[in-house]
């Protein structure tokens, strides 16, 4: 059996859907033989978890699952394993890097 990271994309609709575009990236680890056979149990998971509820304003929210956007093979999982990455280039990266801090400081586990 081989590790792999899926990345699942699923379209968030409330209501009408009168809104900006919203979409659910996920990253799935999927154990299987080939790389064939995790597409398939990445794409079973991500119609599994299609769903809709109302929300507080009895609006309707729909999460649909749109398609496996990414499949990347990985060793085996192991502390410090690199699972996934994305090169991002930005023209203020003064304004990344405060981004990057702001979300460290959202998780709260910092001293």
């Amino acid at each position: 059996m081989n590790w792999y990271v899926a990345k699942l994309v699923f379209r968030v609709i409330s209501g009408n859907g009168d809104h900006n575009a919203q979409f659910d990236e996920q990253l799935r680890l999927i154990n299987a033989d080939t790389e064939y056979q995790a597409f398939e149990k990445a794409s079973n998971i991500g119609h599994a978890n299609e769903d809709s509820f109302l929300n507080a304003q009895k609006q309707t929210v729909k999460w649909q699952f749109i398609d496996v956007a990414e499949l990347n093979a990985i060793g085996t999982p192991t502390d410090g394993a690199e699972l996934y990455y994305n090169i991002h280039e930005t023209p203020d990266p003064e304004l990344y890097i405060a981004w990057a801090h702001h979300k460290s400081a959202l998780l709260g586990v910092k001293n």
